[in-house]
């Protein structure tokens, strides 16, 4: 008896083994709405959160962020990923408002189950691609920060992190936006290596993700999500990295 005992606990053991090195599955089709990223401040499950940030109050029903991730996407060079919106001089506060909003997009939206996709990266296993960004909200973006400067036109890496947070690299020069993003699309699409995809639809329209929305007409991702969730075929839904 003993033995057998013995024999069970090794099989149960090897499995678990195998178990362990299996990948984690795609996410099912079901599981592609309201759900949270697994990457580095997302909460494990959206659920609201009353007293969400200024910018990223519109999320405060249903949110992957919590207060404080909510209160930190508006600081220079913050906890969160320590990154330095004044790189190459002063932001304008027209501009920066529009990467604060794209943070609390990233951090707080429960809506961009269709586009998440698994990444082997060190400090995150999730990440967005190619979410369908409405073109009015990429053409504001840009409008805004096309004065502003930068170095570069790929902002996911590349940076000099010596310094504990980014710097241009080595001879990177500093330029406005619309010398590294001269068009829209090219922000939108570039600035986080296709994170976005800028979209041919507009607000409204129900195919496009909004940055920018009124929570008290409600939340009109939560159509987009559920319409590409619905439809993974559509043109919209990147199948890889």
């Amino acid at each position: 008896m003993a033995w057998q005992m013995t024999q069970l606990l090794l099989l149960a053991l090897v499995a678990a083994a195998w178990g362990a090195q299996v990948p984690r599955t795609p996410r099912a089709r079901t599981d592609l709405l309201n759900v949270c990223m697994d990457a580095k401040h997302h909460k494990a499950e959206p659920g609201p959160e009353d007293s969400l940030h200024e910018q990223c109050s519109p999320w405060r029903k249903n949110a992957c962020c919590s207060v404080n991730t909510s209160i930190e996407a508006h600081k220079d060079i913050s906890y969160l990923y320590r990154f330095n919106w004044d790189h190459c001089g002063k932001m304008e506060p027209a501009c920066k408002r529009h990467f604060i909003q794209d943070t609390c997009l990233y951090e707080c939206s429960p809506n961009l189950g269709p586009w998440i996709r698994e990444v082997n990266q060190r400090w995150r296993k999730e990440r967005v691609l190619g979410v369908p960004l409405c073109k009015e909200d990429c053409q504001s973006w840009w409008e805004d920060c096309r004065t502003s400067y930068t170095c570069k036109s790929n902002w996911h890496k590349g940076w000099n992190w010596t310094s504990g947070y980014n710097q241009g690299p080595v001879k990177a020069a500093c330029h406005r936006f619309d010398f590294y993003f001269p068009t829209p699309a090219a922000l939108c699409n570039e600035i986080w290596s296709h994170s976005y995809k800028v979209s041919n639809y507009s607000r409204g329209s129900g195919r496009c993700i909004q940055m920018w929305f009124d929570p008290f007409q409600g939340n009109p991702n939560e159509e987009v999500a559920r319409f590409y969730a619905e439809n993974p075929t559509s043109g919209s839904t990147p199948q890889g990295i």
